[in-house]
């Protein structure tokens, strides 16, 4: 797990000391007596331990596919269009109400089977992973009674089986998922329609992040929110709370950003909806997990034959991609930390040598991610604001590697010890 946390970017063999480790490792992943849930049961112990210092923890689900094609690896199935080969993992990620990242809480692996001949697709329906996390987070509820544990999810669970099932279970556990289905009301009103009657109960404002073909912009929303019962069935109905937020002022020629939210909770003022809408943003955090889980430590480049071998290495870099986000949340939210709690010595110094600086005495968090970001690629200018997760794991490697050679050169004696 150290090796390969330093060294997200490299494959099993490189990633390794040499050929024995590196066989260490084939043979550990090609180990049949480990689980890699009995893998991942550390983390998730060390996980509900943060929660439990939160008062509110976010417990965001989503699913990613990850694409083996090509490779030759037994147990893989199709994914989006029937000729791909992969799996799919669905964890529930634990953060707290700032972005703080706390750490996996549960996983659902899987892959598909293929369609038999009458166009079936055989195994255990897929939708249950959904409400699978809702029980699992109702379990932990029990044994953190001061934390508000709250189930963050986007359109694909928007369920009733899902509201129906936490309805059951009377739980504490809160549910907060994005509107997929204009449903129809028992009044035979149309739920969207109905949420927004009336002049709106408040308005919120924030800066939409850049993405990939659009700048960085002010979004100001209006918000609506309206109790209403949903259908659920054979004459019975369930109380929930309808949220929508809706941009008012969008530049030309830009799509305006609108969400419509369900949950459990009742909100009837502007600042109960916005502190939900807010919980909702958080959502994207999972989204960083998978972009680091699979572009930073390029699992989809594994090549381990089985998927059972899969699955364990899978296990380890789940931490490792938690472990790079909470870095990066850590050194923003706690910049003046001291970097010893989360570097070694050498990889302190390698990180201010490769920008030609000396480390401080007492070298601060902060400082010592952005080196590393500025030898992934990050420029550091006034106006760059703070490191993303790309230029950070992108520089560990370069860090990580020249630590090795600090290291080398003090033991063969060809530096000094106190460098």
């Amino acid at each position: 797990m150290e090796t390969m946390a330093v060294t997200p970017t490299a494959g099993v063999p490189k990633a390794c000391n040499g050929w024995g480790e590196t066989m260490a490792a084939y043979r550990f992943f090609d180990n049949a007596s480990v689980e890699w849930q009995a893998i991942l049961e550390p983390h998730w112990q060390q996980t509900e331990q943060r929660m439990a210092n939160q008062s509110v923890v976010l417990c965001l689900q989503d699913t990613t596919e990850l694409d083996f094609n090509g490779q030759r690896a037994h147990g893989l199935g199709p994914l989006s269009y029937e000729a791909q080969r992969g799996m799919y993992v669905h964890p529930t990620y634990a953060v707290t109400t700032a972005r703080e990242p706390l750490g996996i809480l549960d996983v659902w692996m899987w892959a598909r089977e293929l369609r038999d001949a009458t166009g079936q697709r055989g195994g255990p329906k897929e939708s249950l992973r959904w409400i699978e996390g809702y029980e699992r987070l109702a379990e932990l509820a029990l044994c953190l009674p001061a934390t508000r544990l709250v189930y963050v999810a986007d359109r694909e669970a928007d369920m009733l089986p899902l509201m129906a099932r936490a309805q059951q279970l009377v739980c504490p556990v809160d549910w907060l998922v994005r509107a997929k289905h204009n449903r129809c009301l028992p009044n035979s009103e149309k739920l969207w329609p109905h949420a927004t009657e009336g002049a709106p109960i408040g308005e919120i404002e924030f800066v939409l992040a850049a993405r990939p073909g659009s700048k960085a912009r002010i979004v100001r929303q209006q918000l609506w929110a309206r109790r209403v019962e949903l259908s659920a069935g054979k004459g019975e109905v369930m109380a929930a709370t309808c949220i929508v937020a809706s941009e008012v002022g969008a530049p030309t020629g830009i799509k305006p950003v609108e969400w419509r939210l369900l949950t459990k909770r009742v909100a009837a003022t502007g600042a109960e909806v916005a502190e939900l809408i807010d919980w909702y943003r958080a959502r994207w955090e999972i989204e960083m997990l998978f972009n680091v889980f699979k572009n930073g430590c390029k699992v989809e480049e594994l090549q381990l034959g089985t998927i059972e071998r899969i699955e364990r290495a899978l296990a380890l870099y789940l931490v490792v991609a938690w472990r790079i986000a909470y870095l990066m949340r850590m050194g923003r939210t706690c910049p003046d930390l001291d970097a010893k709690l989360f570097f070694d010595l050498d990889e302190i110094q390698a990180a201010y040598l490769l920008n030609k600086q000396l480390a401080p005495p007492v070298p601060k968090l902060n400082e010592v991610l952005r080196m590393i970001a500025r030898v992934g690629g990050f420029l550091a200018r006034k106006g760059d604001g703070e490191p993303g997760v790309k230029t950070i794991w992108e520089g560990l490697r370069d860090v990580r590697s020249s630590a090795h050679t600090l290291k080398a050169l003090r033991e063969m004696g060809l530096l000094s010890s106190c460098v």
